[in-house]
């Protein structure tokens, strides 16, 4: 009987799934985080603020959707946990910009 889980596949198998993981969810959600940040409004009615408010609300919801991927069995027997600290941490950043700007 063989197992599903063999120690030789999870190599690739992690390359697998963590590429497109990272890139088309975690580096746009960077992105956006990023974008975020550097935008500085000058006065409360300012345009900017939108902009940053909205470049939060994107990074916070990509954060969250490549969690809730992240959290799927398949994902969490390959990647392992340290996959959650990072987007945790940044989409609590992210939160935070959203809340304070």
């Amino acid at each position: 009987m063989t197992s599903i889980d063999r120690p030789e596949d999870q190599g690739c198998l992690r390359w697998v799934l963590a590429v497109p993981l990272t890139l088309f969810l975690y580096l746009p959600a960077a992105f956006f985080l990023y974008g975020s940040l550097v935008l500085e409004p000058d006065y409360p009615y300012d345009p900017m603020r939108d902009d940053a408010r909205v470049n939060a609300v994107l990074s916070v919801g990509l954060w969250f959707l490549g969690l809730l991927l992240t959290a799927v069995p398949v994902f969490h027997r390959t990647l392992g946990r340290w996959w959650y600290a990072v987007p945790f941490l940044l989409a609590s950043v992210a939160y935070w910009r959203w809340l304070t700007v």
